[in-house]
């Protein structure tokens, strides 16, 4: 356990974790309630993808730019603004449902509005991780449990949003996401961090950039674990955007039936990061992604095909640890070795590879599934998982040559390892 939480030893990091546990509760309560009330009021699989698409989207167009924000402006401050706007948001949904006179394009229009909040907190919350642990050595376990703590509330946030909305209706779920907030805020102004150092004057705004994209582009462990995560991205991840009509229509369930189904899968995720939090070092995380992008593409395709909910639960539970797994070792693996100056650049694009082209996933698994039924649409994204992960088994050697020189320099794999290699 003190290697699982040693990241806990920083204040801030304390500080920053604490208001994120309640905040991500809330969120998934919102998330799960609002895709719910959409087919609710409408009936369409097809809505649903546009409303993943419309909450999405803005990622794929700001992450970038968010990125380079991050590498010149104050990060706890850009980090505060966010989480006020987003609450901002959700007290407008809430209000909205509350009064009865919410519409679908409300709920729409208010998912991209918040889809364009965390497009710029993301690649900020990446960088501002150093920050807030202010050592190195404990920056891959501090984006170990902050991805716990997310999972913890994907984990209970549905649970609690299908109780909530079969008790009351989605309008409580609205509301408690806003009161959430209050906890942030405060934890934020309890929080002293010192800041990064930004230099005085900048070049144009679009060299920066392109010197961001070159620099992840020519290195091949960056540019290869980002393509695997935009696989994941693409066709993984839009199985959440179709679980209200796997419900429905598959299971014959209802808003509690679907919180448990998201549940089990937050439970897998929460298993993964607390694997990956327990984990001493950065080393062998390729090896193991591979094998948890397979395990998750492979568990997607049973999934496509299981008809009753019991088969579904443990399968979804897999899906959930593989997703995660694959998604948080690359964030380790590029923490690790990018330089400090373009670490805000990169980790944009790590946001761009899995949330920016999930809009694409969604908005395509809707409109497969429309024509197709959900079943093939599963299976074809869960058989590109696959794929996807066996390429990367087979192009591991290469990584690791590019990779073990920067862990050798930060003492990660000592010399004597790599002599003997």
């Amino acid at each position: 356990m003190r290697i699982t939480l040693r990241a806990l030893k920083h204040r801030n990091f304390s500080l920053f974790l604490s208001g994120q546990i309640c905040a991500l509760i809330g969120y998934w309560m919102q998330s799960v309630a609002q895709g719910w009330l959409l087919y609710r009021l409408t009936g369409s699989v097809a809505l649903l993808g546009v409303l993943g698409f419309a909450g999405s989207l803005p990622i794929l167009v700001l992450a970038p730019f968010a990125g380079l924000w991050s590498d010149r402006f104050n990060l706890h401050r850009m980090m505060f603004a966010t989480q006020v706007l987003e609450m901002l948001q959700a007290a407008m949904l809430a209000a909205l449902a509350l009064a009865g006179i919410i519409a679908p394009w409300h709920i729409v229009t208010l998912s991209m509005v918040l889809g364009i909040l965390v497009a710029i907190e993301l690649p900020v919350r990446h960088a501002y991780l150093l920050e807030l642990v202010g050592a190195k050595e404990d920056l891959p376990n501090a984006i170990a449990m902050t991805s716990m703590v997310a999972n913890c509330g994907r984990l209970v946030g549905p649970s609690l949003a299908g109780l909530m909305i079969g008790w009351f209706n989605e309008a409580v779920c609205f509301l408690v996401n806003t009161l959430t907030y209050a906890v942030v805020i405060v934890t934020f102004l309890m929080i002293r961090v010192t800041p990064s150092r930004r230099p005085a004057s900048h070049p144009p705004m679009w060299h920066d950039l392109r010197e961001g994209i070159a620099y992840a582009w020519h290195s091949i462990p960056i540019r290869l674990l980002l393509m695997l995560l935009m696989l994941m991205g693409l066709f993984a991840t839009p199985y959440i955007t179709l679980m209200p009509a796997l419900v429905r229509d598959v299971f014959q369930g209802g808003a509690d039936q679907m919180g448990f189904l998201v549940g089990a899968g937050g439970l897998g995720a929460v298993a993964g990061t607390f694997y990956l939090a327990s984990r001493a070092s950065v080393r062998g995380l390729v090896r193991l992604l591979a094998y948890a992008s397979l395990a998750a593409g492979t568990a997607l395709m049973l999934l496509a095909w299981s008809k009753v909910m019991w088969a579904a639960l443990p399968l979804l539970a897999v899906i959930g640890f593989g997703i995660l797994v694959t998604s948080v070792s690359v964030n380790m693996i590029l923490q690790t070795i990018v330089d400090d100056d373009k670490r805000g650049r990169v980790m944009s694009f790590y946001t761009v590879a899995f949330l920016g082209i999930a809009p694409f996933g969604s908005l395509i698994a809707g409109a497969l599934a429309e024509m197709i039924g959900i079943a093939p649409t599963l299976f074809v994204g869960g058989a590109a998982c696959a794929g996807g992960a066996l390429y990367i088994s087979y192009k591991r050697p290469q990584i690791r040559e590019h990779i073990r020189p920067i862990y050798t320099r930060l003492g990660i794999t000592p010399k004597t390892h790599e002599k003997s290699k």
